[in-house]
């Protein structure tokens, strides 16, 4: 019977005014849609997002995150001063105005399937020109405010909590002064295990804490939004300063009770930065004995050609489908899993 869909009729039906809802929300903000390709010679070089390699050497989306940067860059109408403080030469001077971006886009990751993760899957991603992390966490309130109005939920409400608060309300520290030993006592009095195949990698046992100890902690039926990071998790995003003047990441995660639903940037516009990330990036995958990867020089490019100041998010409309439908496991939502493709 594997020829028969993963999701039942009224599911399909709910996806379809998931996504209708998003389109009218992002028509009404002048969100322009855009489509990108699904495949590049170029992967996600992150050791913890692994793409899916074709037979011809090229490599399937994790998200259109970069193409996405690039049409920014591209559309872009001023000279943009970088992080570094030079003003990149410019294609044209008389582009007109980049418009703020969404895309609904078939992304793919090679990980196992589980509850929550399928190797094919949905997301949402948007760029808003001129927003950094905290105006994007407001615009993202309000979509899934607006969501929740369309199939005619009450609100759940929502709670912002600070990373690296949670991490010093239990271990004592801000995490840039914390080593894996640190965590590991906290781990032990716990009577919990921090595996050893961690070694010094700090920010994955942070990972490890975050979930263990953090996550279980949010309310279990609303929302909460996760943010200001710590340096070295920085990811795709700027740096900046929390409101003691403790340097951060200007980053956050969105989630519905422990379901990780998004993750959004103040995205970092320069490009030496971004290949220095790239570099260390692939020296991690060297630690791991993971495949190196070619990293995206067409973003690299973009980014010195100048892009503009934005903030963007990557939202998982499977996962949000089946919290909307208090779905247990994400085949529920799906027309045909990774089993039945």
């Amino acid at each position: 019977m594997n020829w028969r869909p993963n999701a039942s009729l009224a599911s399909l039906q709910a996806g379809a005014t998931l996504r209708r809802a998003i389109r009218q929300w992002m028509d009404e903000e002048q969100v322009l849609e855009v489509c990108t390709a699904l495949l590049s010679r170029y992967a996600t070089t992150d050791p913890h997002v692994l793409s899916v390699q074709t037979n011809d050497s090229r490599y399937l989306h994790t998200s259109p995150e970069f193409a996405m940067k690039r049409l920014l860059a591209a559309f872009a109408e001023d000279p943009i001063e970088s992080e570094s403080g030079s003003t990149p030469a410019r294609a044209s001077q008389s582009a007109p105005p980049a418009p703020d971006l969404y895309q609904i886009a078939p992304v793919f990751r090679a990980e196992e399937s589980g509850r929550f993760h399928n190797a094919e899957f949905t997301l949402l991603e948007w760029y808003r020109l001129g927003m950094d992390h905290r105006q994007l966490m407001r615009d993202t309130e309000r979509l899934l405010q607006r969501v929740w109005q369309v199939f005619e939920k009450d609100w759940p409400g929502l709670q912002i909590c600070c990373y690296g608060e949670e991490v010093h309300s239990r271990l004592g520290e801000w995490p840039e002064n914390l080593c894996v030993a640190d965590i590991r006592v906290y781990f032990d009095d716990a009577r919990r295990e921090l595996p050893k195949t961690i070694g010094d990698d700090v920010d994955a046992a942070l990972d490890l804490f975050m979930d263990e100890f953090v996550l279980p902690d949010f309310c279990g039926n609303s929302f909460t939004f996760l943010t200001d990071y710590p340096v070295s998790q920085a990811a795709l995003s700027r740096l900046g300063k929390d409101e003691n003047g403790r340097d951060i990441a200007q980053r956050f995660e969105v989630y519905y009770g422990r379901i990780e639903l998004a993750n959004g940037f103040h995205e970092l516009k320069d490009a030496t930065i971004q290949r220095q990330r790239f570099e260390e990036d692939l020296q991690k995958r060297d630690a791991l004995e993971i495949a190196r990867v070619p990293m995206d020089e067409h973003l690299l490019e973009a980014l010195s050609a100048g892009l503009p100041d934005c903030a963007g998010i990557a939202l998982g409309l499977d996962r949000l489908q089946m919290v909307l439908g208090k779905h247990e496991h994400i085949d529920q939502v799906l027309s045909f899993n990774d089993a039945r493709a």
